[in-house]
């Protein structure tokens, strides 16, 4: 019995030791600088104890592959369909830990104030990437620019491509370009679809700015908090995905915003 005792009481000292090591251990987390790094040093403030390391993505930067390598702990700053992209791509699988908020996707003009006057054959800068450029169409068609063939009716499932579109009144040309060049090419095009992060970025307000802004609602692209399958029971991130889901950052996220980021988290 004595040896069972210490056996159970060595058991209990090793998990102990290992909470507190996984706590004393700064949690690095990949985020866009806007507003996911504002977000989590907004969190910083107000849950101290745990140790955040805020690692701001740079342009060309993959959080994804950062996470794979161990470089960081987790990464926020993308939504699910461009997750399962990436874990395709990358030949790993990743654990969503956490659902924070929606940043809309907006269409942008420098030259126009309405889609009624758009002329024919205007350019239309969009996402390179595949979900995100799927986004972007589903996003015209929705503005009744163009329609896109039958069969893509569900913008989480199916991803769209130009070559899918099926009627273009104005025979609107498609440009792809990276997500966070598209705020500078707004001098250059007629209309430009912007991921909200990039536009807030840019210095713009997609609630205020936009042409056309996606719906909140049954939205698909919600913003994750992503980790490794190994560290999804860490402590660490159990803690900040509470954090990232509490009323309280739902309503800094709110305020802050202006109903350009849109928390998932019910209000208090």
């Amino acid at each position: 019995m004595k040896h069972a005792a210490f056996a159970l009481a060595g058991v209990a000292l090793s998990l102990s030791l290992a909470w507190s090591s996984a706590q004393a251990a700064a949690l690095r987390v990949a985020a866009d600088p806007v507003p996911h790094a504002e977000i989590l040093n907004y969190i910083k403030k107000i849950d101290p104890k745990l140790d955040l390391q805020v690692v701001e993505l740079t342009s060309g930067a993959n959080a994804n592959e950062l996470l794979a390598n161990g470089d960081v702990d987790a990464n926020y700053f993308q939504h699910v369909p461009y997750l399962k992209d990436q874990e395709k791509a990358l030949g790993k699988t990743f654990a969503v830990a956490a659902t924070v908020h929606i940043e809309p996707l907006g269409i942008y003009s420098h030259k126009y104030k309405d889609f009624k006057s758009l002329p024919n054959n205007a350019t239309v800068a969009v996402p390179n990437n595949a979900t995100n450029l799927s986004r972007a169409l589903f996003l015209l068609q929705a503005q009744g620019l163009i329609k896109l063939n039958s069969k893509f009716t569900d913008p989480a499932t199916t991803l769209a491509t130009p070559k899918d579109i099926a009627e273009n009144p104005k025979h609107l040309k498609i440009l792809e370009i990276e997500s966070p060049q598209i705020p500078r090419s707004l001098d250059d095009v007629d209309l430009a679809v912007i991921n909200g992060n990039y536009a807030l970025e840019a210095g713009l307000t997609p609630a205020k700015d936009a042409l056309g802004l996606e719906s909140a609602s049954h939205n698909p692209y919600a913003n994750i908090l992503v980790t490794n399958p190994q560290l999804a029971n860490d402590p660490r991130i159990k803690e900040l995905a509470k954090d990232l889901t509490s009323p309280q950052v739902a309503e800094f996220i709110r305020k802050q915003y202006n109903g350009s980021v849109i928390p998932v988290a019910p209000q208090s």
